[in-house]
């Protein structure tokens, strides 16, 4: 009787191991096909670019976080034009910018300059910055007006507000370049702010993969992917198609 209920006892622990261990397997299986689909998916992510067939002209947006840059491995990605970070708020200036703007110039890629506004500095300050730090040329794409909240400034005024500093600043950098200038809202501070209502210029609207649909009216650009990874830039970079309609002036 005691060597019965020993025999039942080693086979239950038994089965009881055999159980565990094929559980293990199994998310140790789970867990490796997890991480083989999203290694998958990230490099899918870092060489995504919308068919060029649907949009011939594509071009890279570029920060001083992407390093120095080698601007013929981006022409050679086929980047047809460049929009490089150039300065922030009332003060602020991407300590890249002269040096990109020069050697995108050299190696032929069309470039324009990026202003990321801020909520809580005026915009005849910010005008002034942007103006101090560049350049007006006749070949210069039109500046670009990076709308986004900003950990570092908690600000929030009233749409009019907004609607009334940023059509200063517009006025003011646009004698300065001689051209009209882009607006690119992210979605979340469109939702508050609906600029693209109120303001009556070329929109460029940013979301990963999939056309952008948040503007009042149809974007002129488009950032369809933050997460692509070119030979000869830092990290990640930004990749934007043109609507083929339209040209940039």
């Amino acid at each position: 009787m005691a060597k019965g209920a020993a025999r039942k006892a080693t086979t239950a622990a038994r089965d009881w191991r055999s159980t565990v261990a094929h559980f293990l397997r199994r998310v140790a299986g789970g867990l490796l096909a997890l991480i083989l689909l999203t290694g998958l998916a990230l490099w899918w992510a870092a060489r995504w670019t919308p068919d060029r067939t649907d949009f011939p002209t594509q071009g890279v947006t570029i920060s001083a976080d992407n390093g120095e840059v080698h601007w013929g491995s981006m022409k050679a990605a086929g980047a047809d034009f460049a929009y490089i970070a150039a300065t922030d708020g009332a003060e602020g200036l991407d300590p890249m910018f002269t040096r990109n703007l020069t050697h995108a110039r050299e190696i032929g890629v069309q470039v324009g300059a990026i202003h990321r506004y801020s909520l809580c500095q005026l915009a005849t300050d910010q005008a002034a910055n942007f103006i101090r730090h560049v350049p007006r040329r006749a070949d210069a794409l039109p500046a670009v007006v990076w709308l986004d909240y900003d950990d570092r400034c908690p600000d929030r005024p009233t749409r009019a507000l907004l609607l009334s500093e940023l059509a200063t600043f517009l006025a003011q950098i646009e004698a300065h370049t001689g051209k009209r200038s882009l607006i690119a809202p992210g979605p979340s501070f469109e939702a508050d702010y609906k600029v693209t209502q109120g303001i009556a210029r070329t929109t460029w609207l940013r979301r990963d993969f999939f056309e952008p649909d948040y503007g009042a009216h149809p974007w002129a650009m488009w950032q369809a992917n933050n997460y692509i990874r070119l030979t000869g830039a830092e990290g990640t970079v930004g990749w934007n198609v043109l609507r083929p309609q339209g040209e940039m002036r």
